[in-house]
């Protein structure tokens, strides 16, 4: 069983290996990871090793239970087709678009807005 000041001290040198990991992500687009290891004196395999303790320790802080995701089925009857030449409210996010119309009816818009609410 690890000491409390060896996990300490594991804590501490996992902090830093995550700041030089931070760093070598940030760094220009034409140095290579062998370029930049070799600049800050440390070799491949040993940055590649850090890599792999950091994300060990990252996921071994990650909690495996899942969120419920609740979902909320959209009757095809509450679709409707929209002309190009109407109004409308387009809401972008993530890549998602909505776009509401004044055809769009309240049950779907309320429907899409409880979905988008319990998206993470």
């Amino acid at each position: 069983m690890k000491t409390n000041e060896s996990k300490v001290a594991r804590q501490y040198r996992l902090q830093q290996w995550a700041d030089a990991i931070r760093e070598c992500n940030n760094r220009p687009a034409d140095l290579s990871v062998k370029d930049w290891c070799d600049q800050h004196d440390i070799t491949p395999e040993n940055y590649y090793y850090r890599l792999k303790e950091v994300r060990k320790a990252c996921l071994a802080n990650f909690p495996m239970e899942s969120t419920p995701q609740r979902i909320v089925p959209v009757p095809s009857t509450l679709t409707t087709n929209v002309s190009t030449q109407d109004s409308f409210l387009e809401i972008v996010a993530n890549n998602v678009s909505i776009r509401v119309t004044a055809n769009t009816s309240k049950e779907l818009l309320t429907m899409v807005l409880q979905v988008a609410a319990n998206v993470k």
